[in-house]
């Protein structure tokens, strides 16, 4: 290639870049944070004034947060900085505790919990035969309470065990489609694996399938154009983004929908931590090996797939309602698409494993319920022999080390997963620093050697296990909106724990010598940026 053909492939390279809606994104946002400087400095002439007033702000704010009934380490992560930096810190605080940018979000997820509730239907036969066992009967008891989510029988299921096995699965389902197809992911990317879903969602478009497609807004800044949503409904696809990326200082960019859902004709649904990207299903290999999973579920259960779908949707952007012959609005009937068909297709495939019981739930950052944590609190304190665990994050509060530590201490086999090659350094060398607890009270740790875990995974006694969307971090149990799947006595129980047990093998096990290995700096950022855990 000659100097200059190479010269205009950078210079091209280098427009791209600096228009692209990241950098935009990045250079707005500076801007606003370069006015705000400013406009502090301006404030200078009132410093005396304005730093005994913060400081009074700052103590009272200090009373507050003490008597809150926020969780015991966001307390302390504010208390530091308040203390240290008065007036930064109460400001800071405030600005993150009033959440003023998700106000609206909060009035819409309101609404629509109300307005849904009506959708998620409990089988009376189903629920005094799910009462039985005392243990789903708590379960199912609290997961009603916190969403009203139903619990279910005569559901069969599917686990894979990577992305590779899900892939021709998830097509061949696509294919059979006959309806509506409803999609809800945090990262659709361009890429072998999103072109080929996309070529059956536009054929099935063009057959008459109704088609909806759900994106967190995170997508617009690397992995999809800004208005990719209008690409898609010219084959013919409905397209929502969740939250859109806004070039503001805004506590609303915080909440994210890391929900993993497809649904196919109320038939199937699918659910774990795949994404569709290459990544995930190793077209291409960004930090090793990618290990990750996903379940999917044919009868009943589906339903509840469907509801959390709609809700989200809706939430993502006020669709026009139709109106009736008088021209006032109503709202969409959702019901045509809680019919359940029979499931023939299903259960011809002779993987589904049929039996016991299951509950598809939600969790949000917005109810005040921490749905999510509370179910994986549950399995640990119940567990009587076994809880392995897979998770590429590990930043948690006392409550979850104490329930780990507590099961460990009793005699239970407390075994967890985690990557050896991170996708985001910071965060890992915060996990790492749990490990001294963790391995002094028995639990055993064990690091993915081919490359990076990112399934999300608790399986326990042979009875118990959840696969869905939800990492061991506060970002999935205070800001994510997530979705997870409870199985109990299913016996595709028994396939997930399966796979842990292949997956341990491929794993280096974790010890006090192994931790003093890690270089003092790595462990010495890890133990200072946990300080900001719950704010990560």
């Amino acid at each position: 290639m000659s100097s200059e053909r190479m010269k205009n492939k950078t210079k091209n390279i280098f427009w791209k870049v600096a228009f692209s809606r990241a950098m935009v994104t990045i250079l707005l946002v500076l801007l606003q944070l370069f006015v705000t400087v400013i406009g502090f400095l301006w404030l200078g002439q009132y410093f005396p004034y304005l730093l005994y007033g913060m400081a009074i702000v700052g103590y009272m704010l200090v009373i507050f947060i003490i008597n809150s009934d926020d969780n015991p380490n966001f307390k302390l992560t504010w208390i530091i900085p308040i203390c240290i930096f008065p007036m930064l810190g109460a400001l800071l605080y405030l600005y993150i505790h009033l959440n003023v940018g998700s106000i609206g979000l909060r009035k819409k997820m309101l609404d629509q919990r109300l307005a849904f509730r009506k959708y998620y239907k409990q089988s009376h036969t189903t629920e005094k035969n799910a009462f039985k066992n005392p243990e789903l009967k708590t379960l199912s008891s609290y997961l009603r309470f916190a969403g009203n989510y139903p619990v279910y029988e005569n559901c069969t299921a599917k686990y894979f065990p990577l992305g590779d096995d899900l892939y021709p699965d998830l097509i061949a389902e696509l294919e059979k489609a006959k309806h509506f197809i409803f999609m809800e992911y945090f990262i659709i990317a361009k890429g072998s694996v999103w072109d080929g879903v996309l070529d059956v969602l536009k054929r099935k478009a063009a057959e008459g399938v109704e088609i909806r497609v759900l994106y967190d807004g995170t997508n617009m800044l690397i992995n999809l154009p800004g208005k990719y949503q209008k690409q898609l409904e010219q084959y013919g696809i409905k397209a929502k983004i969740f939250s859109p990326i806004m070039p503001l200082l805004s506590t609303h960019q915080n909440n994210r929908d890391h929900r993993k859902i497809c649904v196919i004709d109320g038939r199937v649904g699918y659910n774990g931590g795949i994404n569709l990207a290459d990544e995930y299903m190793n077209r291409i290999e960004r930090f090793g090996h990618w290990k990750d999973c996903a379940v999917k579920v044919a009868g009943p259960a589906v339903n509840s797939y469907t509801v959390m779908f709609l809700q989200m949707w809706n939430v993502a952007k006020a669709d026009i309602e139709p109106e009736d012959a008088a021209g006032k609005q109503q709202p969409e009937d959702y019901n045509q698409y809680l019919k359940i068909e029979e499931q023939e297709a299903a259960d011809q495939d002779l993987t589904m494993r049929k039996g016991g019981f299951v509950i598809p739930y939600a969790d949000e950052p917005m109810d005040g319920e921490l749905s999510a944590e509370n179910v994986y609190k549950f399995i640990l304190n119940t567990a009587t022999d076994y809880v392995h665990i897979m998770t590429p994050y590990f930043i948690v509060d006392d409550g979850m080390v104490n329930a780990l530590t507590f099961a460990a201490k009793r005699g239970v086999d407390v075994k967890l997963i985690v990557p050896h090659i991170p996708d985001k350094k910071t965060i890992f060398s915060i996990s790492r620093t749990f490990y001294p607890t963790l391995l002094n009270a028995g639990v055993g740790i064990y690091e993915y050697t081919p490359g990076f875990v990112h399934s999300k995974v608790f399986v326990s006694d042979h009875e118990k296990a959840v696969v869905g969307s939800v990492n061991l971090d506060y970002r999935s149990f205070y800001h994510h909106f997530e979705n997870a799947t409870y199985f109990h006595e299913n016996p595709v129980i028994q396939d997930i724990e399966d796979d842990f047990r292949n997956t341990l093998g491929k794993c280096q096990r974790v010890d006090m010598m192994y931790y003093k290995s890690i270089p003092l700096l790595e462990r010495s950022i890890g133990r200072v940026c946990r300080l900001f855990g719950p704010l990560m």
